[in-house]
């Protein structure tokens, strides 16, 4: 399924800026729909080389103002795949 595909069948789901390539798929939450799930190790990537963060930076970032935000409940989901 690529970026596209899952953008239509997760409509509705908040999306975050920039972030398209660490999308690795959708979750589906009963009576809230689907969900858009990101790799949080992607988000890191993106951040690090995007906007030039040192990693302490990017992780910084990310736990402020991603996993922070709260929009709805089809709220993104974050997969911890950094181990």
């Amino acid at each position: 399924m690529d970026i596209e595909e899952i953008k239509e069948r997760a409509e509705g789901a908040i999306l975050l800026d920039g972030l398209d390539n660490a999308i690795v798929g959708i979750a589906e939450e009963f009576g809230n729909g689907y969900r858009i799930v990101y790799s949080k190790s992607k988000i890191y990537e993106i951040l690090m080389s995007r906007d030039n963060m040192t990693e302490e930076d990017a992780i910084e970032f990310y736990d402020y103002n991603i996993l922070g935000l709260y929009a709805s409940p089809q709220n993104a989901i974050f997969l911890e795949d950094t181990f």
